[in-house]
């Protein structure tokens, strides 16, 4: 039986110009869950990232602290669908000056379910089924590069792990719109690999965060 653990990046830089790096605090993340992972004995045969800045912050971060050495392969399947592209579209997005965060934050949760919804995929640059497809090919070619009784770290996205995970569930897009809302920055995903297939074991531990106070982020 194999392992895949699914890490969703430290928190980035929601609000700023430039959203694809890590803030202080999603390095400070993803630092403990390196050593947390290590703690528990996790010393991976593979180490798979996206192409995006925050996935290979991330996982700088979390190799740093766990002390692991080897080199993590780049795979742009794992990337997050690209949200400003999606979230602009032909679907009008306009900057409200003093927005307050949770209303920002249900606007742009409006958005992502009109793109999920499968109905309007002529208006972007990479429809949801496409971008399902995609994270689906990604997992297959990490499970492939592994041996039996071998573990991979694949440093990702929320929507990536939230797919993977509503599709070991048999859940669908209803599934993956809930679990994309609540996975924790650093958070891991245990899939394993075996002779029944591939079976989901557990979805966003953030076990490392816990006790620590503000290290808890969503965005």
């Amino acid at each position: 039986m194999s392992v895949v653990l699914l890490v969703r990046h430290g928190q980035a830089s929601w609000a700023s110009p430039d959203y694809d790096r890590l803030s202080p605090l999603g390095q400070e993340q993803s630092r403990l869950l390196g050593a947390a992972l290590s703690r528990r004995g996790v010393r991976p045969d593979l180490m798979v990232r996206g192409s995006m800045r925050r996935h290979r912050e991330t996982a700088t971060a979390a190799v740093a602290g766990a002390g692991w050495a080897g080199e993590v392969v780049e795979d742009a399947g794992w990337d997050e669908f690209d949200h400003l592209r999606t979230l602009t579209g032909r679907i009008d997005f306009p900057e409200v000056p003093d927005e307050p965060y949770d209303e920002r934050v249900r606007r742009v949760e409006a958005i992502i379910e009109r793109w999920a919804s499968g109905r309007h995929d002529e208006e972007y640059h990479e429809g949801f089924p496409a971008f399902r497809l995609r994270v689906e090919q990604a997992f297959g070619r990490t499970a492939e590069r592994l041996e039996p009784r071998q573990t991979a770290v694949v440093f990702t996205s929320g929507g990536p792990v939230s797919w993977v995970t509503a599709g070991l569930l048999d859940g669908g897009v209803p599934t993956w719109s809930r679990l994309s809302k609540v996975v924790v920055n650093s958070s891991v995903t245990k899939v394993v690999l075996g002779r029944r297939g591939r079976s989901l074991v557990s979805f966003n531990d953030h076990g490392h965060l816990e006790g620590r106070d503000g290290l808890l982020s969503y965005r």
